[in-house]
């Protein structure tokens, strides 16, 4: 017994490619190098991961918060009320027993720390608008706004009056006067500047910030739908179904037909 020698099947691609051939249904779509197939989208590019942009600007506001702590030093430096101190033979004693100068040297903080938070937040809205601001914005405003107050408190104290009173007595000598040294009494003023910079950029975010288009409504009725229905489109709800008339009623239903084995020549006979 021979086994006839029959080609094999060609494969579906051949076969559509063969002329005359009707295409398979089931086939898939050739694709192109570089092209999406035919009646497929495009497919999206890839996304860029945003965490380097978002140090960039984190980092940039960090930055600009150090450079204005510089200002705040020199500013509380020379604003800051000194405490006046007399040589008295070997005592150092106060001028002004009841004065309120270190208490005026922390106030002066707190107001230079709320204008730097102000300043610091409206800047980075504004440069961040058009982009929808971020968490980066904030973490940089709020690490960047205590940064730049311990900064500032650090270096006022060394550009303000020595605190070394000893050397500053023996160097004016006894009746000399000469300023303590400014400090701040209370350190919770170091968060006045961050807080402040939170609370502005809230605000401002709030009222002006980017917003988005709300989506519409899932109970809204896309439009056309009450147009008359595209050719093979179902019906639409409320129009009569098939085989009935609104105007006559239900079509009546047709006799039923007995299919038994010798039901035909029963009815005859």
């Amino acid at each position: 017994m021979t086994v006839p020698n029959t080609p094999p099947e060609p494969a579906r691609a051949d076969a559509a490619a063969e002329p005359g051939a009707a295409p398979d249904p089931f086939a898939p779509p050739p694709v192109s190098d570089g092209e999406p197939p035919a009646g497929l989208p495009a497919a999206p590019p890839a996304a860029q991961h945003p965490l380097p942009a978002e140090l960039r600007i984190g980092s940039g506001v960090v930055l600009a918060c150090l450079l204005l702590g510089l200002v705040m030093a020199g500013l509380w430096a020379w604003l800051a009320p000194k405490v006046p101190l007399v040589v008295d033979g070997d005592r150092i004693l106060y001028v002004d027993p009841e004065g309120e100068q270190r208490a005026g040297a922390d106030a002066v903080f707190v107001l230079i720390g709320l204008g730097a938070g102000i300043l610091t937040a409206l800047g980075a809205f504004l440069l961040t608008r058009k982009r929808g601001g971020g968490i980066s914005v904030a973490l940089g405003l709020a690490i960047g706004g205590l940064l730049g107050s311990i900064g500032a408190w650090k270096l006022g104290r060394w550009l303000g009056p020595s605190d070394n009173l000893i050397a500053e007595a023996r160097r004016v000598g006894n009746g000399g006067h000469f300023d303590a040294g400014i400090d701040l009494g209370a350190l919770g003023a170091l968060l006045v500047w961050p807080m402040a910079a939170m609370v502005v950029l809230l605000a401002l975010s709030a009222a002006f910030g980017k917003r988005e288009e709300d989506p519409p409504p899932y109970w809204g009725v896309p439009a056309g739908t009450y147009g008359p229905p595209a050719e093979g489109a179902p019906a639409a709800e409320g129009a009569p179904a098939p085989g009935l008339d609104p105007a006559t009623g239900p079509a009546p239903a047709p006799a039923p037909v007995d299919v038994r084995p010798g039901a035909e020549e029963q009815g005859k006979g």
